[in-house]
C-alpha cells in the first residue's frame, strides 16, 4: 500500500487524496487549523496538525518512503519561502521521503509581453510572489540533489473550479482592465491540476519541471466575462490602466502587469495526458 503525505492538503490536495483513495493507498494530510482536521478526518485521510511558521510542530511527521505533495503556499510578504525551509529543515535523515511534487507558479518567469513560454524559458520574476515560489523550488532542488530524493516542480498558473469562481466579484460589479490593454494569462481546471500531480508523481523522471496550463491563453477580462455570461450576471465594467492603478488591489494589478502565454506540450507530451477541461467555457460550465 503506498504511502502519501500532502502538505497543505486544501481543495486541490483533496482532490488529489481522491484520486490515490480509489488505488487504496495510506493518505495523510498536513493542515494548521482544526475545522481543516476535523474536515480530513471526515474524508478519510489521516491528519496531521502542524504549523509550517513553527518548526517545533513539524517533528515527529513520518516520511520515511512516502511520497509527498507540498502543496502549501508561502508567506504573504518576503522573497523567500520560510516555510518551505521550516520543512526541508524537519527532515531527519533516516526519515526521507523517495519523492517530492511542488506545485510552483509560472509567476516565477515574469512578463515575457505575451510571448510564448517552455520549460526553458529564463526564470525572471516581476513580483515578490514570483520570487517566493522561485525560492521554494530552488531550496527544493538543493535539499534533493544533496539527499538524493526525486523531486517534480509543477509551475501552475490561475486554477478554477467548483468553488472557485469570482462570483462575488462579479455580484459587486467590481471594474476589469479594458481588453485592449489586457495581457495574457493561462489557467487550468482544479481537476485537471489534480490529474496532473498524479501523472507527474508516477512519471519515472526526477529533477523534472512541467509547465501546467489548459494551453489556450486568454485575457483576465475575457475570464470575468466568459464567467458573467455563465452565471447570468452583468460584465463587469471596463477601466483603463491608469484608472485600475488608482482603484484596484494591488494583488490584482500585479497580475494585470504581466502577459505570458504558457506553452503546455511538455506535460501532455511527457505525462501522456489528455484534459478534460481545455477550454474556459467547458471548464465554467462544469464548475457552476
Amino acid at each position: 500500500m503506498q504511502a502519501i503525505t500532502i502538505i497543505g492538503c486544501g481543495d486541490i490536495g483533496r482532490r488529489v487524496a481522491a484520486l490515490y483513495q480509489h488505488e487504496g493507498a495510506k493518505i495523510a494530510g498536513m493542515v494548521h487549523s482544526k475545522s481543516s482536521v476535523e474536515a480530513l478526518s471526515g474524508l478519510g485521510i489521516a491528519p496531521i496538525q502542524a504549523n509550517l511558521d513553527d518548526t517545533d510542530t513539524l517533528r515527529g511527521s513520518r516520511y520515511q518512503d512516502n511520497l509527498v505533495f507540498y502543496f502549501a503556499p508561502p508567506p504573504r510578504i518576503g522573497e523567500r519561502d520560510t516555510r518551505m525551509a521550516n520543512w526541508l529543515s524537519s527532515l531527519e535523515a533516516n526519515n526521507l521521503p523517495n519523492k517530492v511534487v511542488l506545485i510552483s507558479t509560472t509567476a516565477v518567469y515574469g512578463d515575457s509581453a505575451g510571448e510564448w513560454i517552455t520549460e526553458l524559458s529564463p526564470t525572471t520574476p516581476g513580483t515578490d510572489r514570483g520570487l517566493r515560489r522561485l525560492d521554494a523550488e530552488q531550496q527544493l532542488k538543493q535539499w534533493a540533489d544533496a539527499n538524493d530524493v526525486g523531486f517534480v516542480i509543477l509551475r501552475v498558473p490561475g486554477i478554477y473550479g467548483s468553488g472557485r469562481l469570482p462570483r462575488e466579484r462579479l455580484e459587486k460589479g467590481l471594474p476589469v482592465l479594458n481588453e485592449a490593454e489586457c495581457g495574457f494569462t493561462n489557467r487550468i481546471h482544479s481537476d485537471d491540476l489534480a490529474m496532473i500531480c498524479v501523472a507527474a508523481a508516477k512519471q519515472e523522471k526526477s529533477a523534472e519541471v512541467f509547465n501546467v496550463s489548459d494551453g489556450h491563453p486568454s485575457t483576465m477580462t475575457d475570464w470575468f466575462n466568459q464567467v458573467a455570461d455563465f452565471l447570468k450576471l452583468p460584465r463587469p465594467p471596463q477601466v483603463s490602466m491608469q484608472e485600475a492603478e488608482a482603484v484596484m488591489t494591488a494583488g490584482m494589478l500585479s497580475y494585470l502587469k504581466e502577459s505570458r502565454r504558457i506553452d503546455n506540450s511538455k506535460m501532455l507530451n511527457d505525462l501522456d495526458i489528455s484534459l478534460e477541461f481545455e477550454t474556459i467555457k467547458k471548464g465554467i460550465a462544469a464548475s457552476g
